[in-house]
């Protein structure tokens, strides 16, 4: 559909809507994102939706269920000026639980509203596990939620917004949860978004479980929220001082006192959307995204992170940290080569000419070359006393050569780097850094683009394509891909040692690289070991860099080759089986396993 033919479709008060949109992000990007939201569904979410919801038949199973545990859920409303239909819709959803044990606890913050509160009264006598708080005056959404919690007698609270929906089996899938495990303090779940009218389901929120670099770039929590009742006392609750953002606040202070955190992969919340909401126009509430901007600086700080700084996208509601980098360490850059003099020195010429960051040394891995001309070049980089040529004799085996070269590498930090990456980003060393210095942190991982400009990598996901497989590959660049992931600081998995720094320290401590992986899969191998020895696998979108894939090394094309790679392929599938079969954490179970762009599982 041309841009013309579009625009006559549109409802007037989407092209007012739209030239907002125009405003903010500039023609160039506007159409780039406009291009983007007009792009089909490859799975169409409505018909996933229906096939997906739960039957009646599983709800007359699930009241049966009987739990060992069963907690007591208070789920918490602010309400004001509720209308009718959408008052007792949110009302009735909570009736409609296969799950029992709840009670629903509203703070009325309009008292003149007679029709709202005849309706209130209507269901506290139909059942005493409605309950009701009238105030005095509105207080604002904060002191309104406060007023409703300290009415909750639950074991956990729930986040309910009064003109919103839980699906039926909500709260008895969070309840099957918490009696898995009785040590989680909370609990989040995916969530979609419903028309006024509850005619159409849209917009699925798939999410991870816990990632607390996502958290810091987005709330992605959001619905269904629901905490110990103790961390609700402990923090306080919601702090007026964060209005628009009051939540995200108090995710980030209940998840700071969280024992664990637990992510029911279901679709379990349906948030109602109107025209003049923040999720339709989010310029109308920029002291929202403000709120939510000095939300993640009160985590960090908590957190004991000084120096950092967040700063909004071009994205409202979305954010980048920027961490400050420690002092000067020094950095070892190990550069596997074999011929290829022009694309190693075109990665040589910009690091030592375009980057920002010079506490470097280059430990260049010589193995097997046969061009003449390839070591008169490695004569002239030595002439830079940063510059070492190590010579590994024996055949290709990338990570016997990374291994060897960390053994002599005198740097507190190793940057593994392909001899086909060209660096776009000036300081995408210091942007490296800056996480991986972070305590928590094991390993940090970067954006890379072949030449065409599209994505090469952003991330890595377990399971596509059977073991491992880089997300939004072949992507245009000037996407941002599903819910801006692509451009998001998050934690993965796993990322590509094409471009991937480690602590030294804790390389050593999970010894390195595992030499049975000769070509394929070794970096994600190494991620996922240092993800079960308890630290962050981070991906930096602002680390950015060209990839020429692999020209040095050519492809599977021959019988030698194909039988290595299947081996290879074996091992992984041994060694990490319980992965593979539960799926990974950092994504979601709902979507594909076969492409690389988060589309519906079908």
């Amino acid at each position: 559909m041309d841009m013309m033919r579009f625009i006559k479709k549109l409802k007037p008060y989407n092209i007012v809507k739209g030239f907002r949109y125009l405003k903010h992000y500039g023609p160039k990007e506007f159409f780039v994102r406009l291009s983007e939201r007009l792009e089909p569904e490859e799975v169409p979410y409505g018909p996933w939706y229906e096939k997906h919801r739960v039957t009646e038949q599983q709800l007359k199973a699930q009241k049966k269920y009987s739990f060992q545990y069963q907690d007591k859920i208070s789920v918490v409303v602010p309400a004001y000026h509720t209308p009718e239909r959408f008052l007792r819709e949110m009302i009735e959803s909570l009736f409609a639980q296969s799950y029992e044990n709840w009670e629903l606890c509203i703070a009325n913050a309009s008292p003149e509203d007679e029709e709202m509160a005849a309706v209130l009264a209507e269901y506290e006598k139909k059942d005493s596990r409605v309950k009701v708080k009238a105030l005095e005056e509105n207080l604002g959404i904060a002191e309104n939620t406060n007023a409703a919690f300290s009415i909750a007698t639950g074991d956990f609270v729930g986040l309910l917004d009064h003109d919103d929906l839980l699906a039926a089996d909500a709260l008895y899938e969070v309840a099957r949860l918490l009696e898995t495990d009785r040590e989680l303090d909370v609990v989040y779940t995916d969530e979609d978004k419903v028309t006024t009218d509850l005619s159409e389901h849209f917009q699925p929120h798939l999410k991870p479980d816990f990632n607390l670099d996502l958290l810091r770039s987005n709330n992605y929590i959001c619905h269904f929220f629901l905490v110990r009742r103790e961390i609700v006392e402990t923090t306080g609750g919601f702090r007026k001082a964060y209005d628009g953002a009051q939540d995200y606040d108090f995710i980030f202070r209940c998840t700071e006192q969280a024992r664990k955190i637990g992510h029911v992969a279901r679709i379990l919340y349906h948030w109602r959307t109107h025209k003049a909401s923040t999720a339709d126009n989010p310029a109308s509430k920029m002291y929202a995204f403000e709120a939510g901007r000095r939300a993640i600086e009160g985590n960090l700080l908590r957190s004991g992170v000084v120096g950092a700084v967040v700063s909004h996208t071009s994205d409202y509601g979305f954010y980048h940290v920027q961490y400050p980098v420690q002092g000067k360490p020094l950095v070892s850059i190990i550069i596997p080569n074999k011929d290829q003099k022009e694309l190693l020195k075109q990665c040589v010429d910009a690091l030592k000419t375009t980057c920002t960051y010079q506490n470097y040394e280059v430990l260049i891995v010589e193995n097997n070359s046969t061009e003449p001309e390839i070591f008169a070049y490695y004569k002239e980089l030595e002439q830079d006393p940063r510059f070492r040529i190590l010579i590994w004799e024996q055949g290709f085996n990338y990570s016997a050569i990374n291994n060897f070269a960390a053994g002599k590498a005198k740097g507190a930090y190793l940057l593994f780097l392909n001899n086909d990456v060209k660096p776009i980003a000036p300081d995408f060393i210091e942007q490296l850094l800056s996480n991986c210095q972070r305590p928590e942190v094991g390993i940090t991982g970067s954006k890379l683009y072949y030449p065409d400009d599209t994505i090469q990598h952003a991330g890595i996901i377990i399971g596509i394509g059977g073991i491992a497989g880089h997300a939004f590959l072949g992507m245009p660049g000037n996407r941002t891909g599903y819910l801006h992931k692509a451009s998001l600081q998050m934690d993965y998995s796993a990322v590509t040692a094409a471009c991937m720094m480690m602590k030294q320290c804790v390389f050593e401590e999970l010894g390195g690289f595992e030499e049975k992986l000769t070509v394929a899969f070794n970096d994600v191998d190494l991620c996922l070991r240092t993800g079960k020895a308890g630290y962050l696998v981070v991906y930096n979108p602002q680390a950015r860099l060209y990839h020429y894939e692999s020209k040095s090394r050519g492809t599977e094309d021959n019988e030698e080759k194909v039988r290595r790679f299947q081996s290879e392929i074996e091992f992984m599938r041994t060694r990490w089986i319980t992965l593979l079969k539960e799926g990974d954490p950092c994504y979601n179970k709902n979507l594909t396993l076969s492409k690389w762009n988060y589309s519906l599982r079908a």
